[in-house]
C-alpha cells in the first residue's frame, strides 16, 4: 500500500537549464543580425540565471522589501535605502555582467544586442532590480547633450563595478543613475511639473526646489530630473554627493508600497535648494530626456518578453513533471494548446524586442525611423500582452502556482508594471499617431513588414487593412490603440515568417492576424503541430 504521507507527483525544482543556450527562439531571433551563439558572457549569464543560486537569491530580494533611512541615530539627515544582500548580490552581477551603460563605451560589435540579450536572459532571475540597471544605461544618450558632463559621468556608469560608497563620482568605481519626472498634479503630463529651476552661476549650475512624486531608484549616484527654469522646462543632473563630498539636499519621504517591483525602491522626494546642473538647453527639458525614456522602453519591452519567457518555462517544465487523469498533463491536447500558443505568444515578443535593439546598433537613418514607430508599437504591445500570458502560465500550476514559493506570484504582479512605467498604453498608442506623421516612419514600417510581401496572404491582408485605417484620418485618437496593436502584430508576424521555424509562425498568424483563434490562450487551431511548437520551447 502507497504510503500516504509520501511526496510523490510534484515538479522538481526548475534546474540544470541554461537560460541562453536552451533558448532556440532567443537564438533564432538574434541570428539575423550577429553571431552571438557562442558568445562566452551570454553562456556565462545563461548559466547563471539557471542555477539554483539565482534562485535562491530572487524570492529573498521580494520578500524583504527595501527600508527607507530618513535620520541616522543622532538625528542627522540621511535619506537612505537599505537592501537585503540577496539585493546587492542580484545588482553586482547585473553590473559585473555590464547590463547597464557598458555597451556605449564598447569596442565590440553589436554591443546593443548583446546587452539586450543578456538582460533578458537575466531579467528572468528577478525582475525588480532591473530598474537601475535600465535607468543606467538610458541616462547615456541623454548625457550626450553636454560634451562637461557627459565626460564626467558616462565613463563612471559604462563601469562594470557595482560600488554603493557614498562618493563624489570622481572617487568612485562605478556609478549608477536613475530618474525624476512625474509630479502629484501631472503625471504623464510633465509639461505641468512645478518643481523650479533658478540659476546659481554661469557654469549651468542651478537650484532645484520642489518634488517627484515618483524618483525611480532613489540609492543610486545621479538622477536626471525635469524642472522649469526661466524659459521652460528644462533637464538636470543632480548627483547625490557634490564634488566637495557633501551631500546634495534630497529629501526621501516615503517608499512607495506597490503592487509589484517589490524587491526595488520608488520613492516620493523634495528638493530643497538641491543642486542640478543643465542638460540640453532651457526649455528643451523634453526633447533632451526624451533619449533616456526611449531606451527605457526598450527595456520595458526586454523586460515583458523575459516576464513571458520565465513564466512559459515554468509552465513546460511544472506539466512535463505532474500527472493528472492518467496521463502528464504536457501530453494532454488541450494543454499542449495551452503551451504551444503561450510559446508563440513568448517567441514573438522576443524577436521584436531583439529586432529593436539590433536597431540601436546601427546608424542607419532608415533603421531610426524604424526605432521612432516600432518602439512605442511594441512597448503598447508586448507590455499588455504580458499580464494575460503570465496569469495563463501561472494557472498552468494550478494551486501549486498560487503559492509564492513557486515564483508566479512574484511574475504576476510585476506583469503590469512596464505597460504603465514610460508612458502607459494610451501614450504609447499616441505616440504611434505621431511618429506616423513622419512619412519615413511609415515608411520604415512597410518595409519592416514588406520584406516578406506575398509570403502569406493572410498578412498581406492584415497590412492591407492597416493602409485602409490609416487612410481614415476621422476620429484617429479613439482608434489609436486597434491601429497600434495591428502594427504591432504584422511586424511580429514578419519577423516570425523570415527567422522561425514554419510552425511557430503559421500558428502565430492563423491566430493573431487571421482570426482562426478563440481570443484566450489555448485555442490555436487543431491542425497547430503543438508538440513541435512547445519541444523547441526549452528543448
Amino acid at each position: 500500500m502507497a504510503d500516504p504521507f509520501a511526496v510523490t507527483n510534484q515538479a522538481p525544482p526548475l534546474r540544470g537549464v541554461n537560460f541562453f543556450t536552451h533558448d532556440a527562439a532567443l537564438g533564432d531571433a538574434l541570428r539575423p543580425y550577429a553571431d552571438l551563439v557562442d558568445d562566452p558572457g551570454l553562456h556565462r549569464i545563461g548559466e547563471l540565471a539557471g542555477s539554483e543560486e539565482a534562485r535562491a537569491h530572487a524570492l529573498p530580494a521580494n520578500q524583504n522589501p527595501p527600508v527607507l533611512r530618513t535620520h541616522d541615530r543622532y538625528g542627522n539627515r540621511i535619506d537612505e535605502v537599505e537592501f537585503h544582500p540577496s539585493w546587492h548580490w542580484l545588482m553586482e552581477r547585473a553590473v559585473g555582467f555590464g547590463l547597464q551603460a557598458a555597451p556605449w563605451t564598447s569596442d565590440q560589435p553589436s554591443p546593443h544586442l548583446t546587452r539586450a540579450a543578456g538582460f533578458y536572459v537575466w531579467s528572468q532571475v528577478e525582475p525588480g532590480h532591473g530598474c537601475p540597471i535600465s535607468m543606467t544605461y538610458a541616462a547615456v544618450p541623454a548625457l550626450k547633450a553636454d560634451e562637461r558632463l557627459a565626460k564626467e559621468w558616462i565613463p563612471q556608469l559604462a563601469s562594470t563595478e557595482y560600488d554603493v560608497r557614498r562618493l563624489p563620482v570622481a572617487a568612485k568605481n562605478g556609478v549608477l543613475a536613475g530618474m525624476g519626472m512625474t509630479e502629484k498634479q501631472g503625471g504623464s503630463d510633465v509639461r505641468a511639473n512645478l518643481t523650479t529651476a533658478t540659476p546659481v552661476g554661469d557654469d549651468g549650475e542651478y537650484q532645484l526646489n520642489g518634488h517627484k512624486w515618483f524618483c525611480s531608484a532613489p540609492q543610486v549616484d545621479v538622477f536626471l530630473v525635469l524642472a522649469q527654469a526661466p524659459d521652460g522646462l528644462s533637464c538636470f543632473v543632480v548627483p547625490r554627493v557634490l564634488a566637495d563630498g557633501n551631500r546634495n539636499p534630497f529629501a526621501l519621504q516615503r517608499l512607495k508600497d506597490k503592487l509589484g517591483n517589490r524587491s526595488n525602491a520608488s520613492s516620493e522626494v523634495e528638493f530643497h535648494g538641491t543642486i542640478g546642473y543643465r542638460l540640453g538647453d532651457e526649455g528643451a527639458g523634453v526633447r533632451t530626456i526624451i533619449e533616456m525614456v526611449a531606451a527605457t522602453r526598450l527595456d520595458c519591452v526586454l523586460g515583458s518578453a523575459a516576464l513571458q519567457r520565465r513564466a512559459l518555462v515554468e509552465a513546460i517544465w511544472h506539466t512535463r513533471h505532474r500527472s493528472a487523469f492518467g496521463g502528464l498533463l504536457a501530453d494532454k491536447p488541450a494543454m499542449q494548446n495551452v503551451l504551444a500558443d503561450l510559446a508563440i505568444e513568448s517567441e514573438a515578443a522576443t524577436a521584436l524586442g531583439m529586432r529593436l535593439a539590433a536597431a540601436v546598433d546601427s546608424s542607419d537613418p532608415k533603421e531610426a525611423a524604424f526605432r521612432r514607430i516600432a518602439l512605442p508599437l511594441a512597448k503598447f504591445w508586448v507590455c499588455k500582452r504580458t499580464p494575460f500570458m503570465v496569469a495563463e502560465a501561472l494557472e498552468c500550476l494550478g494551486g501549486n502556482g498560487y503559492v509564492e514559493e513557486s515564483g508566479l506570484p512574484l511574475l504576476y504582479r510585476e506583469s503590469p508594471l512596464n505597460s504603465i512605467w514610460e508612458g502607459s498604453g494610451n501614450v504609447n498608442a499616441l505616440d504611434v499617431l505621431r511618429a506616423l506623421r513622419r512619412p519615413e516612419s511609415l515608411e520604415a514600417w512597410l518595409l519592416e513588414v514588406g520584406a516578406v510581401q506575398g509570403a502569406d496572404d493572410r498578412l498581406d491582408a492584415a497590412v492591407h487593412d492597416v493602409l485602409q485605417a490609416l487612410a481614415d484620418v476621422a476620429d484617429a485618437e479613439a482608434g489609436a490603440r486597434r491601429l497600434a496593436a495591428r502594427m504591432a502584430l504584422c511586424l511580429q508576424a514578419s519577423l516570425l515568417i523570415r527567422h522561425s521555424t514554419p510552425a511557430v509562425a503559421d500558428a502565430f498568424v492563423a491566430s493573431r492576424l487571421a482570426n482562426d483563434w478563440g481570443g484566450v490562450f489555448g485555442t490555436l487551431p487543431r491542425t497547430t503541430p503543438f508538440l513541435d511548437i512547445v519541444d523547441r520551447t526549452i528543448g
